[in-house]
């Protein structure tokens, strides 16, 4: 979930200069109990807890108000995703706001209920960098917003979609947020089958409507600073929140063109990396000395964007794998493109995400000091990934756990048949003394045998030791690139360029026939 800060101000004409704000906002909600009224799909209102989708609910919740309880006949689902890697403060407001929603509601007799989604413990960040070992997003690499967003609003919309065939989707887009934004409107405007609603570019049978996709950042300002907010939240608060995320203090009111707008920083995730740095987070902690808690937040955020000193440019190959995750080696300008985490920066990730919750719940105030940045749900995942996926069968987590958090890990043994502990693994990696690569290799075919060993037929035993053999066949990275390159050569003599297969996200070849067949892994 990013919360929709706007955009700077601008000096686009405000949606109020016609009619008026009074005269503007009544045509608008008479327009959308027309809407709710004309057939019965039901709304989903997508919820951050920002200053544009408030808005956008309380103008639905204010023209549900208007309408005569028998003609309020068709739910209004109201979702708010929580990507668990939410700003704090940000986090708890809309935690705090969707609890009072959903008492208002049911109150004032409103077909509406709130909804909170959360990421699969599958498709968490931390299971996802953490477990998998998927480097920290980057443009070319942008795995989070699929995994953590729009993937637990697709499944709650379709599983509306399935039980009534279609749905309205009631977003707080506005074409004054960007020039992409508004591009992207326009072109599913003009593909409209109904006033209002554009088809849902993701979804089938559902529909996208955007009351005020016309507004100005001021307009949204000014009708939430003078129209209460139903729900019994003060936007005054809301406007507080954003003040104190401006690098300067200030948040003003816009009175004319020349005031500057509120809100020209993000809220969002607070491992965020598709940004140099956190404007928001870092203006939180220098504005209120309460704030100082979420400092391990920061610290840790900035250790994920892992940069050249010299450069300032992502760099990040030192702590991820010369292979692919299956393997495969691919070349990028004459160098290896790197693949996963490796399993010691992992578990340095996994110390650095549980020393901060540590701090955090000692340190922080009573609000959050049972904070989690981690469930035990993901932790849970992460563990099987590494052992069961990963083969590091010496079975780390709960060790890490209890030496950070000084408490054992809930979980007992994860698989009683695993025979090799901290101990044993410990001697195994004397006997292969500094080569890294061939105590992987080693303690890998130890847990393939150890897996099918108990199986009736040993399907896929040769195929997976064939794997891990591959794998684990070179002797150190440079022979690996070194490898590559001579195979390369051969495979340009031998095959015309059509022949050699593409990667979409880093432009480079990808040697035949240890090329990764899943394209999501390409870019690991």
């Amino acid at each position: 979930m990013q919360l929709d800060l706007g955009s700077k101000s601008t000096s686009k004409t405000s949606a109020f200069s016609a009619l008026g704000m009074k005269a503007t906002i009544n045509a608008l909600l008479d327009e959308i109990s027309a809407l709710y009224q004309a057939d019965s799909t039901p709304w989903v209102v997508g919820y951050s807890g920002g200053k544009d989708s408030t808005a956008t609910l309380q103008l639905v919740w204010m023209a549900l108000s208007r309408l005569d309880p028998t003609v309020r006949l068709k739910p209004v689902y109201v979702i708010s995703t929580d990507t668990l890697v939410e700003n704090p403060i940000v986090a708890a407001w809309v935690a705090r706001s969707l609890d009072k929603m959903g008492e208002a509601a049911a109150n004032s007799g409103l077909p509406l209920t709130s909804n909170r989604l959360t990421p699969d413990a599958s498709e968490s960040f931390w299971t996802t960098l953490i477990g998998r070992g998927y480097p920290a997003p980057r443009p070319k690499f942008r795995w989070c917003t699929d995994r953590l967003k729009i993937n637990p609003s697709n499944r709650f919309i379709s599983s509306v979609v399935k039980a009534s065939g279609e749905a309205i989707v009631v977003l707080g887009t506005r074409k004054a947020e960007s020039q992409a934004r508004a591009k992207a409107m326009e072109r599913f405007e003009s593909k409209r089958v109904r006033e209002k609603l554009s088809p849902n570019g993701k979804l089938p049978n559902s529909y996208v409507y955007s009351p005020i996709e016309d507004w100005t950042n001021d307009d949204v300002w000014m009708f939430l600073m003078q129209v209460r907010n139903p729900w019994g939240f003060d936007n005054k608060d809301l406007l507080t929140m954003y003040q104190g995320a401006s690098a300067d203090g200030e948040c003003p009111l816009v009175i004319d063109a020349s005031t500057p707008s509120c809100g020209d920083s993000r809220f969002g995730c607070w491992v965020c990396t598709m940004v140099e740095r956190d404007k928001s987070m870092t203006a939180m902690i220098q504005n209120d000395v309460e704030k100082e808690w979420m400092l391990p937040l920061l610290e840790l955020r900035n250790e994920l964007d892992v940069r050249n000193s010299e450069t300032g440019k992502r760099d990040d190959r030192h702590l991820r794998d010369f292979r692919k995750m299956t393997g495969a080696l691919q070349l990028h300008n004459d160098r290896l493109v790197h693949g996963p985490y490796l399993q010691s920066s992992r578990e340095r990730w996994l110390r650095k995400v549980l020393e901060a919750q540590r701090h955090i719940q000692k340190n922080g105030p009573t609000g959050v000091s049972d904070i989690q940045l981690i469930s035990l749900d993901e932790l849970r995942e992460i563990r099987r990934l590494w052992v069961v996926e990963k083969h590091e069968i010496e079975d780390s987590l709960p060790r890490i756990y209890e030496e950070v958090l000084g408490k054992p890990f809930p979980d007992g043994r994860m698989d009683d048949s695993l025979s090799f502990g901290h101990a044993e693994i410990e001697i195994l990696r004397q006997i292969c003394g500094e080569d890294e690569l061939h105590f992987q290799l080693t303690r890998e075919l130890l847990d393939i045998e150890r897996q099918h060993r108990t199986m009736a037929r040993r399907s896929g035993l040769f195929k997976a030791l064939e794997q891990s053999l591959r794998r684990g066949s070179y002797d150190s990275a440079e022979e690996a690139e070194q490898t590559a390159l001579r195979r390369r050569d051969i495979m340009d003599d031998l095959y015309d360029g059509d022949e050699i297969v593409e990667d979409e996200d880093q432009g480079s070849p990808l040697l035949p026939g240890l090329a990764s067949s899943d394209d999501e892994m390409k870019s690991i």
